[in-house]
């Protein structure tokens, strides 16, 4: 009940607002922007990464981020496999040929 009439107050605290900032009706069909000020773009714009592959610091974000973990994980697999070297699997097939 109390949380009723919580948000009963702030629905006319934010409506009594509404209604002093606006001095004209027309004044209330102008839409404000909020928080879409980040797509103004700074610099020059973002292309991917399939576009110019040779300039990461003309790569999206995004695709900055997909490439970079892409090659580590490439790197640290291949590093795996190279240092474990797959003996396990060459074992296994020379036990079988024996028998």
């Amino acid at each position: 009940m109390a949380t009723l009439a919580a948000a009963a107050a702030r629905q006319a605290a934010s409506l009594t607002r509404r209604q002093a900032l606006s001095s004209s009706p027309a004044s209330s069909l102008i839409h404000r922007r909020g928080l879409a000020g980040a797509a103004d773009h700074h610099g020059p714009p973002k292309v991917n990464f399939w576009q110019d592959p040779m300039s990461p610091s003309k790569w999206k974000e995004e695709h900055f981020v997909i490439v970079s973990l892409s090659g580590w994980g490439l790197l640290i697999f291949g590093g795996y496999k190279a240092f474990s070297g797959g003996k396990g699997k060459k074992e296994e097939k020379l036990v079988e040929a024996k028998q």
